[in-house]
């Protein structure tokens, strides 16, 4: 897995003593690999080195912690600070040196690059956006439906997108869990208020959280998207010609692309689906960080020296007088309380179930007649090969040549054999044997078929 692609020694100046200065520098030098302007991969010694002195100076730490016998003494220069890290990025395996006549070229190995990349995405974290990953995912469906012989593979874009969305949901659900831990444990109010807008108002909290709530949601298109899938999943045409295309794009056999083109239509729709019970877990935990924040700027004023004392001395007054002369609470919108659990949210007391007689149901009459009509209805409905091949031997009759006009349809059953008749291929192996019998040829034209379809015109022979 990982032990085949990268250095073993490469986590090395992560995990020491100078840790922070390697990720300062490591920072720096990915703005200078990364750069968009970049032609030639192979950058100048020189420039690097450079690149890591000035990260040095603008880190403006001059200590450096003994981690072998070699460096015991501090270095004495931002040179020789340079120096020190240049060498131990080559050696552990950051950084590639390459001869080029009397030049010497640093780079970055594919596996390299790779994991600095993704070091940097975690080091700055910003802020997603719920409208541009629907937005994204909605554009590339609708190129790959409108245009599927050209612009197919962005239905596999979109998954991807889908995908990336979904993994961001999963990571900001664990991210408020682990927040609402930490401030849980923690005592001191100002550091609680501090670490909410820290942490979750700048740094988790989504870009445009806000319109999810606002006539403008981002997930208005959330149907839509469901809506172009699920007639996608029973347009025969378009995905035969998104698996046509898949299997020239991965270079796979008809049968692998077309498992694969379902596969990212289902995986789109399990996603958009499940959005709202995800959506609603993470405005849970929302509301419980946010009321824990609201509760300690509430009693933030009150937390004044000597408050324990003074509520010590009142409780002990008035559990001294009688019960009758205490007066009884009706609200507790005006009074507040200071105790380890939340009064206004009291844990409900648990009711022992009683046992209960179960009875079997009497079915009506009519579900049952309703049922049986239904399993009726289903199995005209049902494809079957032999009923195609039977459909098709009615109307051959004799002869070698149908089109597509010539054909009858007079049933609910005469419409489904109609409909596979022109995608046999989409039975698979149970109708490998009717497909031998014929061939079918489609043209350019569009033919109306016994005042029920209007389809392709085709020609069908037997062979």
């Amino acid at each position: 897995m990982l032990f085949n692609k990268l250095p073993d020694d490469i986590f090395l100046p992560l995990s020491g003593q100078n840790r922070q200065v390697y990720q300062a520098v490591l920072l720096e030098l990915s703005d200078l690999f990364f750069d968009e302007d970049l032609i030639d991969p192979f950058i100048a010694k020189d420039l690097v080195r450079s690149t890591i002195e000035n990260a040095v100076v603008r880190l403006g730490v001059r200590r450096w912690e003994a981690e072998s016998d070699e460096d015991s003494e501090p270095p004495r220069s931002s040179a020789d600070y340079t120096n020190r890290i240049y060498r131990r990025l080559v050696l552990c395996g950051w950084l590639e040196e390459e001869q080029r006549i009397y030049r010497t070229y640093v780079l970055l190995t594919p596996s390299i690059s790779y994991l600095l990349r993704s070091l940097v995405a975690i080091a700055r974290h910003e802020k997603r956006s719920y409208g541009g990953a629907v937005l994204n995912v909605l554009s590339s469906l609708e190129a790959a439906i409108n245009d599927p012989i050209g612009r197919g593979i962005t239905l596999s874009e979109a998954s991807e997108t889908a995908a990336e969305f979904s993994a961001h949901l999963t990571d900001m659900l664990l991210g408020l869990r682990e927040m609402k831990i930490s401030l849980a444990a923690s005592t001191n109010a100002q550091d609680i208020v501090r670490s909410f807008f820290d942490r979750f108002v700048e740094h988790m909290l989504v870009s445009d959280y806000k319109t999810l709530k606002t006539r403008n949601n981002p997930f208005r298109y959330r149907r839509k998207i469901l809506a172009m899938l699920r007639d996608l999943q029973f347009d025969l045409l378009k995905i035969e010609q998104l698996s046509q295309h898949y299997q020239l794009q991965y270079e796979l056999d008809y049968e692998s692309a077309e498992a694969m083109v379902h596969q990212h239509i289902n995986r789109i729709i399990r996603i958009f689906e499940s959005v709202d019970q995800r959506l609603g877990a993470i405005d849970d935990f929302r509301y419980q960080l946010e009321k824990r924040v609201a509760d300690t700027v509430r009693y933030m004023d009150k937390t004044t020296p000597g408050m324990a004392a003074r509520l010590s001395r009142i409780i002990t007054a008035v559990a001294k007088k009688p019960a009758a002369s205490v007066p009884k609470l009706t609200s507790l919108e005006s009074i507040g309380f200071i105790s380890p659990a939340s009064v206004r949210s009291p844990i409900r007391r648990r009711v022992e179930s009683k046992p209960r007689i179960i009875t079997q149901a009497t079915i009506d009459p009519r579900v049952l007649e309703l049922r049986q009509l239904f399993k009726e209805y289903k199995s005209r409905r049902e494809v079957r090969v032999d009923r195609i091949e039977a459909y098709l031997e009615r109307h051959f009759d004799g002869r070698r040549t149908l089109r597509a006009t010539d054909f009858s349809i007079d049933s609910v059953e005469d419409y489904i054999c109609f409909s596979y008749v022109r995608h046999l291929p989409s039975l698979g192996k149970k109708a490998r044997k009717t497909m031998e019998k014929y061939r079918i040829q489609f043209d350019d034209s569009y033919v109306q078929v016994a005042d029920v379809v209007e389809c392709r015109g085709f020609e069908i022979h037997r062979d």
